[in-house]
């Protein structure tokens, strides 16, 4: 008789120990099968109540049956948990750890030492278990099928593994998530991005993350420029239609002073728009204030490519979008909308917007004033 171990806490054992590798999959899982010296083992100590005792017993049976992988495997665990739930979180990893060693691609082993870290809150082994379990998840989709299986077979075979699998890996993907979420260094931070972005690279996080990683990497942060477009560029490799990375390459492409580097930040502001799709009935605020910041790249662009009567429409556009939902956004997309009607000499219409523009606090503020006192000056001029 085989049973494959599935719960994190075994309660009847009556059986001996291998593991059986998920035919490519790389998933591990511990078989048990009946009638062994194991198996004999193993159930004495399943009746053992003395908890000290079963401890001292898991201790025997790992030294006992040492040249025997899975079970030396399967013993650290049950050392693991028992730990974890006196509290003893530092025990609990390292045989947890050692128990990963003889069976590393095993996800229920995974989700107790993510646990365990989460409880112990160790965020760098959090996200050491969350990763390796986002790519034991991810594994299932690219196993190789068997010789003489048939497509149908197999593919039902697919779809069962990733529903049993699925819980699993979604607390592993959440638990990485909030590592990421929680950690205030940013140079911490970017690591953890980096390892759960190659673990989980169709994460129901994706866009979260990638506006985490911008941010961590922009102004005020890590302030790498070359590492930020490089991390943009990658995830659209893997996300044509991430919003935050479409933004991002605009932004940086509008003011690269390279030849051609204003085309692709029409190119990436206009995608922006297309994905964002600000003007659908289920558009919510992101999607409207990303169509907005959009509009405030492209119609900056244009004024770049000295198309400032194609960049106006662009800009109010973006007033419209970012009004009362982004002020800084707001501010600079007022700043560039009166440096454009001032450029056509459309004084009046400039005074208005830089008057606005000038009663948001921030680092737009003192440039607006500056342009507003010089269209003040030249409508003076004008009369």
């Amino acid at each position: 008789m085989r049973i494959y171990i599935r719960s994190l806490v075994v309660v009847v054992l009556s059986f001996s120990i291998f593991l059986i590798p998920g035919a490519k999959a790389q998933i591990d899982h511990i078989v048990i099968a009946a009638g062994t010296d194991e198996d004999h083992e193993l159930q004495a100590i399943s009746n053992e109540q003395d908890p000290q005792k079963k401890l001292a017993m898991y201790e025997s049976f790992v030294q006992k049956f040492s040249a025997n992988g899975a079970a030396v495997a399967y013993g650290n665990w049950q050392l693991s948990q028992a730990y974890q739930t006196t509290g003893d979180f530092q025990k609990a990893l390292e045989y947890g750890d050692k128990a990963l060693t003889g069976s590393p691609h095993n996800l229920d082993i995974l989700v107790s030492q993510a646990s365990t870290a989460q409880q112990a809150k160790n965020n760098a082994k959090l996200m050491d278990y969350a990763a390796r379990g986002g790519d034991v998840c991810a594994s299932i989709s690219k196993q190789t099928k068997p010789e003489g299986m048939s497509d149908d077979d197999f593919a039902r075979r697919v779809t069962e593994e990733k529903a049993a699998a699925q819980n699993s890996c979604d607390f592993l993907e959440s638990s990485g998530f909030n590592v990421i979420t929680g950690e205030n260094d940013a140079r911490s931070r970017m690591a953890y991005i980096e390892k759960f972005t190659a673990s989980f690279p169709d994460s129901k996080f994706q866009e979260q993350v990638s506006s985490y990683a911008m941010y961590t990497l922009g102004p005020g942060q890590l302030n790498d420029q070359a590492r930020l477009l490089s991390f943009g560029e990658k995830t659209l490799s893997v996300n044509p239609n991430s919003l935050p990375a479409l933004l991002l390459l605009a932004s940086f492409y509008s003011d690269d002073p390279k030849a051609g580097s204003v085309g692709k930040a029409i190119s990436y502001a206009q995608k922006a728009l297309e994905v964002a799709k600000a003007d659908a009935p289920d558009a919510d605020k992101s999607r409207k204030l990303s169509a907005g910041v959009a509009h405030s790249t492209l119609g900056y662009a244009y004024m770049k490519q000295d198309k400032t009567v194609t960049a106006i429409p662009e800009l109010k556009s973006a007033a419209g979008l970012l009004k009362g939902q982004d002020d800084q956004q707001y501010a600079v997309v007022l700043y560039r909308l009166g440096f454009a009607y001032a450029k056509l000499n459309r004084t009046t219409e400039a005074r208005e917007v830089l008057t606005e523009a000038v009663k948001i606090p921030g680092p737009l503020q003192a440039m607006s004033q500056d342009l507003l006192t010089k269209v003040n000056a030249a409508r003076a001029k004008g009369r």
